[in-house]
This record gives structure tokens, sequence and C-alpha cells, in this order.
């Protein structure tokens, strides 16, 4: 088979399923830093994104989902370099974190949004990143949410053929609004139907039956983000069961990062080298 019609049957094969995971497959995990993490200092200009790579180095880990609310430009000057310091570093900016809303009721609005998404899938494979975090976003008063799920499908189905030309995903994360409930998730997921589309799991977002939930949308994750404290029911946080959720990830067959967001109250210079060498032992431990 020539290089270009192998290419082409690769990339088309996924599109038989919305699923990320393949049933039974072994495992392959991988430590990550989420930039949020860092946000204070972030924000505060008294750390920058060539010190998360920084970051990513002192404590092991493989890769980082580089939150964009900081950065300082969306032009090649800054990430061009950006991303040769990430690679002279043995470091991978594998995904960005981005804000939208895509329960948008008018197609005007939907077209703005959707070239909003473009603009970060450009920046995101300049940086080599193959995946991007996006929120759904809130239903708007008045409107029920299956109109609004047809609206996050129309901007996600666009924004993913547009993303699969650059070999970027969409992960549309569990953040409320929209997304509030696993089985909404992976209803629009399906709708969409594209290997571009898939799931970001914020481990700490659901609002209760958190365990049953990812477990929901385990199938659908192209990435995964690990938080200190998660729900269990409405209203009560309790101490994230990282082994527990680690397990879960390789049972199903996950392959891919596991980055931590933190964002507890602790300062971070002392937490995160705690939390990543936990994060690196159970990636070591249950990856196959």
């Amino acid at each position: 088979m020539e290089r270009r019609s192998f290419l082409s049957a690769a990339l088309a094969a996924p599109l038989a399923s919305a699923a990320a995971i393949v049933p039974g497959q072994k495992p392959r995990l991988r430590s990550a830093i989420c930039a949020y993490s860092y946000r204070d200092a972030l924000a505060k200009k008294t750390m920058s994104y060539e010190d998360v790579v920084k970051a990513a180095v002192d404590n092991n880990v493989d890769g980082l989902d580089m939150t964009v609310y900081w950065f300082p430009s969306t032009q090649d000057s800054f990430l061009i370099p950006l991303r040769g310091t990430a690679y002279r570093n043995g470091v991978d900016i594998y995904s960005i974190s981005v804000r939208t809303n895509m329960c948008q009721p008018t197609p005007e609005l939907r077209d703005k949004e959707l070239a909003d998404v473009k603009k970060w899938v450009d920046v995101a494979a300049k940086l080599g990143a193959g995946h991007i975090r996006v929120f759904g976003g809130t239903v708007p008063k008045g409107r029920s949410e299956d109109d609004a799920a047809a609206w996050v499908v129309d901007v996600l189905s666009r924004g993913a053929e547009y993303a699969g030309k650059s070999g970027v995903i969409l992960g549309l994360e569990n953040h409320g609004g929209i997304t509030a409930r696993s089985e909404r998730i992976v209803d629009i997921v399906k709708r969409v139907n594209s290997p571009w589309a898939q799931v970001n799991l914020d481990t700490g977002n659901f609002d209760r039956d958190a365990y049953s939930q990812i477990g929901v949308i385990l199938p659908y994750t192209a990435n995964v983000q690990f938080k200190t404290e998660i729900r269990v029911e409405q209203g009560r946080r309790e101490e994230s069961d990282w082994d527990r959720l680690t397990k879960m990830l390789a049972t199903g067959g996950y392959r891919g990062y596991m980055a931590l967001e933190y964002e507890a109250k602790e300062d971070p210079k002392t937490a995160m080298p705690r939390l990543l060498a936990k994060l690196n032992q159970l990636a070591r431990k249950y990856s196959g």
C-alpha cells in the first residue's frame, strides 16, 4: 500500500466509532502538569511558560497541558521558541486548554465561536500539541438543554473537521453547564462521531457520583486532568482516590497523559513536587 493511501486509511479507521479507547488494549500512562496549577504566578508574571517547562523537568514528568489564559501572544515570536524550549528539554507540549462556549443560539454566534476554535487549533499545531481542552458552555436562560446540545454538536462537528486536518483532537470537558452529566457528554460526542472530537476528563468536576460518571465517559476520553478532591455527592467533597482512578484508566485501556491540575490552598511550590511524585508512581504502577 502506498504511504498516502495507508495514512488515509489510518485516519479514517476511527470514524466507525465515537469511542477514543480500544476495549481491552494494553494501557500506557504518562504524567503531566497542567499549567493552570501555576495560575497565580503566571498571572502575576512571576513565572513564565518557559518556567513551566522547567517545572516539568524538575519533577520528572513527560508532558505539559498548557492553559493559554496567560499567553503573552499567539504570534510565532512566542509560540515557536516555547516549542523549541520544550523539545530541547525532552518535554511534550501535548495539549493546550482554552475557554469556549458552544451553547450559542444563533448561526452567527456559532460561527464566531467556531472561528475562535480554529484560531486555537492553529496555535496548538504550531506548538506541536495534539489535543485542545474545550468547554461546551452554559444553557441560555429560557432555552432547553436539548436545543443547547444541538448547538454544541454543530460547533464541535465543524471544529473537529478543521482540527482533524492538523491532527488535533478537541477534548470536550465535563465542566458543568451542558456538560454537567456524563450521559449528555457521551450523547454529544456520539452525535459528532469524529475521531477528532473526544472527551477531556476532569476528575474533580462532576458534582455527584463522580467515580460512576467518570466510568461512563472514560471510553471517550483523550486526556485526563487529575484533581486532589472529588465529589461523591452534591455539596460534599473528599480526597480523590488517585489509585482507584488510575486503576480505572488502566483497566479501561487508556493510553495518554494524566495531568495534575492543582487547585488546593497549599502553595504549589511545595505541593506540586509531592503530588507529581505520587502521580509518577501510579503511572508506573498501572502502565503497560
